[in-house]
């Protein structure tokens, strides 16, 4: 699993040769954001998996500021937060919604999400960030609370499926020791 995403992954090397992040090099390329085991791997997915409902184009940017404080895998959290794109943004937002409705327990009025199929791309941001701000207290509450639970559950079975790939190697390490 880790040579497989080392393989798709940029390295460090991509990131000091680039221009524009080159300012952002010592920062940006300590040992600990681009090495790859089951801590920051399972960090990596929870920092992406919870910097994906920020709203708005910042999510690859808080995810990769939550990389540095955290020190966690950098190149699979900015992959991580990938889940969220013009196709599914709306529907995790309905999502949200739902759920801080039911936490706060009122019966807010729910305004159906705007009609963006006459509007030109360039407006559908504006519109989604005024039809969201209608939406109100709920909506925040119900990203955070979708957010918490989509980064613990990442985190978890991260790190399960690292237990569980684990656990396979020393079997068949075993199998292979016994039968030599």
């Amino acid at each position: 699993m880790r040579n497989l995403l080392k393989s798709h992954l940029p390295d460090a090397e991509t990131i000091r040769s680039n221009r524009w992040l080159a300012p952002f090099g010592n920062t940006l390329l300590h040992p600990r954001l681009w090495h790859l085991n089951r801590h920051s791997a399972a960090g990596a997915v929870a920092v992406g998996l919870f910097c994906g409902l920020i709203p708005g184009p910042f999510q690859m940017l808080g995810a990769a500021i939550c990389c540095v404080l955290f020190r966690v895998n950098l190149p699979l959290a900015l992959l991580s937060t990938l889940y969220t794109n013009p196709f599914t943004i709306v529907p995790l937002y309905l999502a949200a919604f739902g759920i801080g409705e039911w936490l706060i327990g009122s019966g807010s009025v729910f305004t159906p999400p705007p009609e963006l199929g006459a509007l030109p791309m360039s407006s559908w941001a504006g519109v989604l960030i005024d039809w969201m701000a209608g939406l109100g207290k709920p909506l925040a509450l119900g990203l955070v609370a979708m957010a918490a639970a989509l980064a613990s559950t990442g985190y978890l079975v991260v790190r399960g499926l690292y237990r569980w790939h684990l656990i396979r190697a020393w079997r068949r390490r075993a199998i292979r020791r016994s039968q030599a």
